[in-house]
Order: C-alpha cells, then structure tokens, then sequence
C-alpha cells in the first residue's frame, strides 16, 4: 500500500513539469502525429500553440500553400496559383489556399487524390473563380476533397466530376447571374459505370457527396448523365442562405 502511494507522488509530481511530455518527442516523431490530425480545424489549431508547433505542423511534408502574394518562389511547399500546387503535389497532399482576393481557377485537371482546403474562417474569405470561357474551375478524375471554399462560375461549371469520390464539405457553388446562366450548373457529374469500372471495395466507387454547402444560381444544382442520379437530398433554411446535402451516385 505505501509503496502505491510513493509511486502516485512520483507521478504526480513529474507530471506538475511545465513541459509536456510530448515535447520530449523530435521533430520527426511529432511531425508523424500531426499527419493523422484533420487539416482543419485540428491541424490549422495545431500550429497555434507554439513556434516549435506551427513550424512543425506548417511544414510542406503536411500540406502545401497557395498564397498569390508570395515573393520568395523558392521557398518549399508555397505557390503563387492553384495550377502550380496541384502540378506539384504528391497523391494524398493537403493544399492550404490562402484567404483574401481572388484566385483564378480555369480548367484545373486534378487526377491524383488530393484535399483543397481554404485558409479563411468562413468559405467567403477563399474565393476561386472561373472565367468565361472556361468549361469549369476544377475537373476532378480522381478521389478528391474540397473543404471551406467559395467557387464561382460565370458559364460553364463550377466543378466538372468525371471519376473518382469527389467529397464537398462546408463550400459555397455559385453560377453568376447574366442571360445565359440557364447553362450553367454548379456540378457537372459524367462518371463512368461502375459496371464499365468496377470500384476495388465496396463504397469506393464514383460519386459526389455534399454537406453543408450552400448552392446558388445556374439551371439547377447537379448535372448528370448516365446511370448517375441525385439522392439523399436534405435541405436546411436558414436566415440568409439554404444549405444543402445530397449525393449523386448510380442507381
């Protein structure tokens, strides 16, 4: 019994330290940890905490930066456009778009598993926009996450969805108002079969999958062709907006 109760003081007393145990860790191991932590908002916090911790979790092994403002081009893991950033990621980056102004999005093909996420607090403070002309911002042939981002589209689409598991998480879609916005549409979804391209595991085919995103102009919402249907449709009012969330997968 008295040898628990010198152990409990051991402990107590090493764990009243001002330091954490954690940082005891070297930069590799801590590094490794921050990997599995979500980029926002558990990673973006992360960095907050100290200098140590947000070299640590800012560093272009986690994610890279789009910042339009940057001067310093050799500087890793930042770029001056989404185009270049997507050029260079590896399958499974992170890309960190930096909030203010505008960043021009025109026919982006993204074909490796990525995550765009915006910098901003609110979607309206990460804007990506597509000229006339273009087909669309972002074309997706490949498993892809868009989280916290304004896209607008004066025609065409906002996103083209050819293939993989496009996931849209807390985004605003917005097809500019003019005389020919009948032909534009905030998702355009032609994936393939799954028939034609059957999926490795069950719940990894083609699809799109929207939550709490807010959808504005265009002829309608979703585009699709084939077998692809919209499902799952749920609607939330609110006072100055309409938030949806919705799949579209093959019947």
């Amino acid at each position: 019994m008295e040898e628990k109760r010198s152990r409990w003081r051991r402990c107590s007393k090493h764990d009243s330290t001002p330091y954490s145990h954690i940082n005891n860790l070297d930069d590799g191991c801590l590094m490794h940890i921050f990997s599995f932590l979500s980029p926002i908002p558990d990673r973006y916090n992360t960095a907050l905490v100290c200098q140590r911790w947000c070299f640590l979790a800012c560093h272009p092994r986690l994610w890279l930066r789009v910042d339009r403002h940057v001067k310093d081009l050799s500087e890793p893991g930042v770029f001056p456009s989404i185009e270049a950033a997507v050029t260079a990621a590896r399958p499974g980056d992170t890309i960190l778009i930096a909030a203010g102004g505008t960043h021009i999005a025109s026919n982006i093909l993204i074909k490796k598993p990525l995550c765009l996420i915006g910098g901003g607090e609110l979607p309206d403070d990460t804007t990506l926009t597509c000229s006339r002309g273009s087909d669309s911002a972002l074309e997706f042939v490949s498993t892809c996450k868009l989280a916290n981002l304004t896209v607008k589209a004066e025609l065409g689409c906002c996103l083209l969805h050819r293939s993989g598991r496009l996931i849209i998480d807390g985004c605003i879609l917005q097809c500019e108002s003019n005389p020919l916005d009948y032909l534009s549409y905030a998702i355009v979804c032609t994936a393939h079969d799954p028939e034609v391209f059957p999926p490795l595991a069950k719940g990894c085919g083609d699809g799109v999958f929207v939550s709490r995103t807010r959808i504005e102009g265009g002829a309608k919402a979703v585009s699709t062709s084939g077998t692809l249907a919209l499902q799952r449709v749920r609607v939330i009012y609110a006072r100055t907006s309409v938030f949806f969330w919705f799949d579209v997968e093959h019947r």
